[in-house]
């Protein structure tokens, strides 16, 4: 049943699970555990639609480049799969098989752990069974770029899709309005023995469950690991630590113009890079989307409906997002955009600031920065995409000069796939989760979405963290059943 936990504070004595956060992942997570007939809680802060007060808890700041953290969050149910565009592909075996660039290493499970979920993964997001990842349209010859291969969701809206089975579901209880202010760790068990949850009036109270899984999105789920005193003061968390570091996005970099040869396609092309590129220049992948724009003549309707866009950019403040694509009004011009793969470095991060919210919850905010690895990865694939697209015969690049000058600043735009703070890894020196998705020195605290990324890859994060969830479901299963079994 779904409860409104401002006016409804009606929370059972214990439950199997408690789930914080009500995104894709929590929600999935969620039905999956209720559904095998575990008693499940499952908490969001937000309520049914958008609010400004819900909202507002997502302020946070950015130093170095600018994420833009509050604008591409949604804080209420079904989380940012609000606004999702539906985009999915999964990871590769490479991206598990191939350390990153630096001294951190990569995914401590195979590929094939995540494989495995692929199927049900594809359900869950409306994506027929059998469906392949087929190329869109055509490759760049010669081995550096393959044509893209990616499926489009309707886009799957999780609370609208889910709402009566998140009414329906029996020993499942929903409750919104209710947010997470404080983890309550109990060194003598080495358990999280409660949250403290938390109505907008600030009445608050403690929920206990048998296992305990935060699923509130890459920078909320280290701000709850870092804002939790017990577990930093019993060495659980150190501020100083791997909780909050390794924040990465994807890159959209404005890398230049083209124009197409005389009888050359003008649909979008997407490429991705190969294998072979990535291991020769020791760079990160990405696609690239070329889309050839056609003339626009500024009088009449068109003016006007230009001016609305600028006014409307203008007043909040992202006229420098569509700026390199509105200057373009030749016939054959095109532009490129990128989904380009981050490493993980330490220096991007989750802090803590000593501002409290309404909630009286420490902020955070976030150091974000490209390390000359994420540099070269842009240089190397718009260097090599240029000399594709002349010597296969499709046209003229010209790139930007910070594409090839790594010394002069970047223009870039985020994609909001904030990932990597709360890594898995084999050892707790090298992350925050094991390869169960278990925060290490705990034994009933799990993490579940892309912050337990080693690697980002250059796909779309929420098909992959939908099949880590489906992952951890089944662990999570297979645990409560043993524990069953050794008590009867």
């Amino acid at each position: 049943m779904i409860k409104d936990y401002q006016y409804q504070k009606e929370l059972r004595d214990s439950y199997d699970f408690c789930i914080i956060g009500g995104g894709p992942a929590g929600i999935t997570l969620a039905l999956r555990l209720a559904g095998s007939g575990w008693s499940v809680v499952l908490v969001e802060g937000g309520g049914h639609e958008y609010s400004q007060r819900s909202q507002a808890l997502y302020t946070c700041p950015s130093s170095a480049l600018d994420a833009y953290a509050h604008e591409t969050r949604l804080r209420f149910l079904g989380g940012t799969s609000n606004h999702w565009a539906g985009r999915c592909r999964p990871f590769e075996p490479s991206d598990f098989a191939v350390p990153p660039v630096g001294n951190l290493p990569g995914w401590p499970i195979a590929f094939s752990e995540v494989e495995r979920y692929l199927a049900g993964a594809m359900a869950i997001v409306d994506l027929p069974a059998g469906s392949g990842f087929t190329p869109i349209n055509g490759a760049l010859n010669g081995g550096e770029f393959d044509a893209d291969r990616f499926l489009l969701s309707p886009p799957t809206r999780f609370a609208q899709k889910y709402a009566e089975d998140l009414r329906e579901s029996d020993g499942l209880d929903l409750f919104i309005n209710c947010n997470c202010v404080d983890l309550e760790f109990a060194p003598t068990s080495g358990r999280i023995a409660a949250v403290v949850v938390s109505d907008y009036d600030r009445n608050r109270e403690r929920l206990r469950a048998k296992n305990f899984i935060l699923a509130t999105g890459a920078i909320e789920n280290a701000r709850q690991l870092l804002n939790s005193e017990s577990l930093v003061a019993h060495g659980i968390v150190s501020r100083d630590g791997f909780v909050g570091r390794c924040f990465m996005e994807h890159l959209n970099v404005d890398m230049g113009t083209f124009i197409l040869q005389e009888g050359q396609r003008t649909e979008p092309s997407q490429y991705f890079t190969t294998e072979a590129f990535t291991s020769a220049y020791q760079s990160g992948k990405g696609n690239i989307t070329t889309t050839v724009l056609s003339e626009v003549r500024t009088y009449g309707m068109t003016a006007r409906v230009k001016g609305f866009f600028e006014n409307l950019m203008c007043e909040i403040g992202a006229a420098h997002k569509i700026d390199y694509i509105a200057k373009f009004n030749c016939p054959g011009d095109g532009v490129i955009s990128t989904l380009i793969e981050q490493f993980p470095s330490v220096n991007s991060r989750i802090s803590l600031l000593n501002e409290r919210d309404e909630l009286g919850v420490a902020k955070v905010s976030i150091h974000w920065e490209l390390s000359p690895a994420d540099r070269h990865t842009i240089k190397s694939i718009g260097l090599e995409m240029a000399k594709r697209f002349a010597e296969t015969g499709l046209g003229f690049v010209k790139l930007n000069d910070y594409v090839y000058d790594t010394s002069v600043p970047l223009n870039m735009t985020p994609h909001a796939h904030h990932m990597g703070t709360t890594r898995m890894a084999a050892t707790p020196e090298q992350g925050v989760v094991d390869t169960n998705c278990r925060v290490f020195g705990t034994d009933n605290l799990y993490i579940a979405g892309s912050s337990i990324f080693s690697t980002g890859g250059a796909c779309n994060p929420t098909m992959p963290l939908l099949q880590f969830a489906l992952r951890l479901a089944d662990h999570l299963n297979e645990k409560m059943r043993s524990l069953a079994s050794s008590y009867s």
